[in-house]
């Protein structure tokens, strides 16, 4: 059996609210496989983002496994946690996340310089062009519109080639139009580079893009059949 790209084994997450535990996320069991496009879906307050932190290695679980290719990140040090999300994955912020004192290409570029990649400035050429911005690669974010920043963040998602990219609510602050088209891009820069794709998001329309959808209600997995 092939090892999955991205599992996760009785995830737990408890937090403390006015002096008594919370639980955000009570033991989810996930297998992502490599190249999937995978939407997770909630209402606000369900456990999407949090689960998409600890998929990530930004924030610690209370319990339970995340599973990389095979390896457990949990105990990971701080640092090994940075280099690895250095070379293995991507990210896409529903506030873009920009650096506003880089350019559009400097954004794009900063991923392949910290990666050591060749022809780096070529790259972030052809992914300018690949977002529609080949003509506005000098420009600053705050000289782009919401839709055009976030083709750029998509861009700098995709700019290492990351083997796993997390997207969280990536057209939350886009109009629909503009949502759809950035993330039809999102979409079709996933299956050209074979990318495995996990995106958190409330809106069904978006998650509609996905092979495969996820429903998380009060930190749990609904099963299938209480979907609806």
């Amino acid at each position: 059996m092939p090892v999955p790209c991205l599992e996760v084994r009785k995830l737990t997450k408890v937090l403390s609210s006015g002096g008594r535990p919370l639980v955000v996320l009570d033991e989810i069991d996930l297998a992502i496989e490599s190249g999937e496009f995978v939407a997770i879906l909630g209402p606000s307050g369900s456990g999407k983002s949090t689960l998409l932190a600890l998929m990530a290695g930004l924030d610690r679980p209370t319990r339970g496994e995340v599973i990389f290719n095979g390896y457990e990140i949990q105990d990971k040090s701080e640092d090994e946690l940075a280099l690895w999300r250095r070379q293995e994955v991507g990210f896409v912020f529903q506030a873009f996340q920009l650096l506003q004192h880089l350019t559009a290409k400097e954004n794009i570029l900063l991923p392949l310089e910290l990666k050591g990649e060749a022809g780096a400035s070529e790259s972030a050429d052809e992914l300018l062009d690949r977002v529609g911005l080949a003509q506005r690669g000098h420009h600053y974010p705050s000289q782009l519109s919401g839709g055009e920043q976030q083709r750029v963040a998509v861009a700098r998602a995709f700019a290492a080639k990351p083997a796993l990219l997390l997207a969280d609510e990536p057209t939350g602050n886009l109009d629909s139009k503009t949502g759809r088209a950035v993330l039809n891009m999102l979409s079709s820069l996933h299956r050209l580079d074979a990318t495995t794709l996990v995106m958190v998001t409330h809106d069904p329309a978006a998650a509609g893009l996905a092979r495969r959808l996820i429903h998380l209600s009060d930190g749990r997995v609904v099963p299938k059949d209480r979907v609806g």
